[in-house]
């Protein structure tokens, strides 16, 4: 897979108060590759909105340097490969959704007519096509996302750097906002998205990693989270037996609803309460739902490391 942005050692530091420095950010080595979509989480102030300022060009780091498909940012020229939606964004109150689209547009140096085709999907893609013509201001927060969405879209780039994607749309706009992400990575593109949500983060994401303090702390594989770390089993069945003879073997560990019986087990029993149930005619199985510690349990682990 090729690289699409690649941090070595990137630190920043800023003067605080009374001469104090902070260091937002201590030597990030950091690699995602296109086709990949990477969540970056972290508590408040943990400088993830650093580390996207500084690969967007908007502050220079102290040291250390990173790279945009394989391009040294000694110059804006790797500006144009990238689509950026800032954590906060805001516009120009009086234009309207077509006429920014068309400002950014033209910032790329893109053809009138590919503006307006690119325009029009998107805008119908985000559900704001028919408030197209209406002044910016006049859009609600939800609104506001989606069409900064569409103008980090407009131009069709490479990598896409994301703060927050998700902040203030309500869950339709989540659904449809992840189902664009998702579409992104199935194009090869490569995605950067710094969230708080980590049910977006375990849904969409590849990997994430996670920062503490200017520390990245961990990067871990979604799907490493998502098949280890099970706690428990939750089996449901019914039977034609009010009190089948399972429910001795795990006596306490069961409740009944109106027709079926929820057992929780531990991993070390499930096969032999499997095993258990195929002997008895009499049980019908209906779920095994596995019960994991899941990407809060890492996180907040992580956060509580001395």
């Amino acid at each position: 897979m090729e690289t699409a942005i690649k941090t070595e050692g990137l630190s920043k530091t800023f003067k605080g108060k009374k001469g104090t420095q902070v260091n937002a950010l201590i030597g990030l080595n950091l690699e995602i590759q296109k086709g990949e979509i990477f969540g970056f989480l972290g508590p408040n102030g943990a400088g993830k909105s650093t580390t996207i300022k500084l690969i967007m060009g908007l502050i220079r780091p102290t040291s250390g340097s990173f790279s945009v498909l394989g391009l040294t940012v000694s110059s804006d020229e790797y500006k144009k490969h990238i689509g950026y939606l800032p954590e906060n964004p805001s516009y120009y109150d009086y234009l309207t959704a077509e006429e920014l689209l068309h400002f950014v547009g033209s910032t790329f140096s893109m053809e009138t007519t590919e503006i307006e085709q690119n325009s029009e999907h998107l805008l119908k893609t985000l559900d704001i096509y028919e408030s197209r013509k209406r002044p910016i201001k006049s859009y609600s927060k939800g609104m506001l996302q989606r069409l900064g969405l569409a103008q980090a879209l407009i131009h069709d780039p490479e990598i896409f750097v994301l703060d927050e994607p998700m902040s203030g749309l309500d869950p339709i706009g989540r659904i449809l906002v992840r189902n664009l992400i998702l579409e992104l990575k199935s194009k090869g593109k490569a995605v950067f998205m710094s969230t708080h949500i980590l049910n977006d983060i375990e849904t969409i994401c590849d990997r994430v990693g996670i920062i503490i303090n200017g520390e990245l702390k961990r990067i871990v594989k979604i799907k490493d989270i998502l098949e280890k770390d099970i706690i428990s089993y939750d089996i449901t069945f019914s039977s034609t037996n009010n009190e089948p003879e399972i429910l001795n073997t795990f006596k306490g560990q069961f409740s009944k609803r109106v027709d079926t019986f929820n057992l929780k087990i531990l991993p070390q029993d499930l096969t032999k309460i499997l095993s258990n149930i195929s002997k008895d005619k009499d049980i019908t199985l209906h779920l095994i739902q596995p019960e994991r510690k899941g990407l809060e349990h890492l996180f907040t682990e992580i956060i509580n490391e001395k």
